[in-house]
């Protein structure tokens, strides 16, 4: 399966979720909020330095729940400016 490439946008908003993730995170490590989500550190580390922009729903789902954030949050400080998130 050939992925499309990713829209500058969409890279952006990769970028601002995993700065949002490592804000919450805090001086809790890696491993400790990966292992609550129940993902792998190495995919926290990848959507915390946007090089996996667009994590499935229930990955974002999870981390959010790990870290105390609500996913209302999470679409509204991942949103660009002046352009809101999709709603299906």
């Amino acid at each position: 399966m050939v992925r499309t490439p990713l829209t500058p946008e969409e890279r952006e908003r990769g970028e601002r979720l995993g700065r949002l993730l490592r804000d919450a995170r805090g001086a809790r490590s890696m491993t400790d909020v990966a292992a609550e989500a129940g993902i792998s550190a190495e995919t926290l580390r990848k959507i915390e330095t946007g090089r996996a922009p667009t994590p499935a729903f229930f990955t974002v789902a999870a981390l959010a729940r790990a870290l105390g954030l609500s996913m209302d949050e999470v679409a509204e400080r991942c949103e660009l400016a002046g352009v809101p998130v999709k709603n299906p």
